[in-house]
């Protein structure tokens, strides 16, 4: 591949691992590294396992059981869309999950007595995002409407 083709899609993940929502992602998996492993990893390395691109998608099978990594990466995506809210709206947004072993459940994702996110899953194995920037797009958009629901609601999420 040319260095010219290269170099929009290393700025473009650049641009995206400097949004927000990533920083907020980034910094809630390294506080998960006990042991220091991923201290000399950058941040691209870091959520690389959150990208998973057309071809390694049709690699995976269609039905399958989550393993325990990709539920973790599950687990910290939306724990990093409740970081994001506190920090948009100053109220603790807990996410609670559900999942069955075959990989289907549903996440919620509370303020206060608002349900401000809920959000049926399903082929939980394959969970991950083409690009760094679609990763960034989709925690900001969920993000954005749960304080959208806040500010819409604030009693009920302040109660």
């Amino acid at each position: 591949m040319s260095e010219a083709a290269a170099t929009p899609a290393v700025a473009e993940d650049e641009a995206a691992l400097a949004t927000p929502f990533v920083k907020c992602l980034v910094r809630l998996v390294r506080a998960h590294d006990s042991h220091g492993s991923w201290e000399g990893k950058s941040n691209t390395e870091l959520l690389g396992d959150f990208i998973i691109t057309r071809e390694k998608r049709r690699a995976i099978p269609i039905i399958g059981d989550p393993d325990p990594d990709v539920l973790w990466r599950l687990e910290m995506f939306y724990t990093a869309v409740g970081l994001a809210i506190e920090e948009r709206s100053g109220l603790i947004a807990s996410p609670m999950m559900e999942m069955s072993h075959e990989g289907f459940g549903r996440v919620l994702l509370t303020a206060g007595r608002l349900v401000v996110l809920s959000k049926t899953l399903r082929d939980v194995h394959r969970f991950g995002f083409e690009t760094f920037w679609k990763l960034a797009a989709a925690g900001t958009k969920l993000a954005g409407d749960a304080t959208a629901a806040i500010e819409a609601h604030p009693e009920v999420a302040r109660a």
